[in-house]
């Protein structure tokens, strides 16, 4: 073990510790980026790699959370945008690392992790949105931690549908126009988001040195604290966790 690592195994020891006094966000969302740069930085040739190991990390975070009593989590994988406006093959590439993922660490024998996919999951390949949807069944009934994976996400679709779902609901009951009008408000359209029956995140945690929430959960942030980290996201470290979560606390 190098000094640095015995370092940072003490300072985590120390945060950890200090975190034990005081309370903890119950929904942590993160906005995993930097997932090439780091690539690039490591010096893989081919920077999709990238996103192999950032989907990887996803499940060390998990761990880390249910470590620490965090129980839910919510993870910003894929846009609407990133999945019409970035080249075909690299979008083929991440379909097919997050079913492997899903499938080798997310569901794997050891983890005890609710996964539900939010999202437009009909914009994803066939194979992709059936390994979601599977894994969300296969973990109903699992006691750990909600992990959240946000993929073909955006929140001004999010509340167009739940917009359209309640204009919807209102027809099929035999409201007028003016009745369903009447019927929108703020509780009425959170009933139809994506992520009904989640608590709002406490803390959004966005890595790589961007300072923007790209459509993260813009209905549920509203209370948010926010915390951008410079690190790419694959070399996010538990430390880096524990700086986020000491920021949130001392803003309570």
């Amino acid at each position: 073990m190098s000094v640095r690592t015995r370092l940072d195994d003490l300072y985590a020891r120390r945060l950890r510790a200090r975190l034990r006094q005081g309370p903890l966000p119950r929904h942590v969302g993160v906005i995993i980026d930097g997932n090439r740069r780091w690539a690039r930085a490591m010096g893989f040739e081919d920077v999709r790699e990238g996103h192999r190991h950032g989907a990887q990390h996803i499940a060390r975070l998990m761990s880390w959370c249910e470590g620490l009593g965090i129980g839910h989590v919510t993870v910003y994988l894929a846009s609407v945008d990133n999945l019409t406006k970035r080249a075909s093959p690299e979008m083929a590439f991440l379909m097919q690392v997050i079913e492997d993922v899903v499938r080798e660490r997310l569901i794997a024998p050891g983890a005890n992790w609710r996964v539900a996919p939010v999202g437009r999951l009909d914009m994803l390949p066939s194979s992709t949105a059936e390994v979601l949807k599977q894994a969300e069944e296969d973990t109903r009934g699992a006691t750990g931690p909600e992990l959240t994976l946000a993929i073909g996400y955006g929140s001004r679709e999010e509340i167009v549908d739940a917009v359209r779902d309640l204009v919807l609901e209102g027809a099929a009951e035999g409201k007028t126009l003016v009745e369903i009008a009447e019927s929108v408000s703020v509780d009425a359209l959170a009933s139809h988001l994506y992520t009904v029956g989640s608590p709002d995140p406490d803390l959004i945690i966005r890595t790589s040195g961007e300072v923007r929430l790209s459509g993260f959960l813009l209905w549920q942030a509203k209370d948010s604290r926010l915390h951008f980290c410079d690190v790419n996201w694959p070399g996010f470290r538990y430390i880096d966790l524990l700086r986020a979560l000491r920021v949130w606390a001392r803003s309570r």
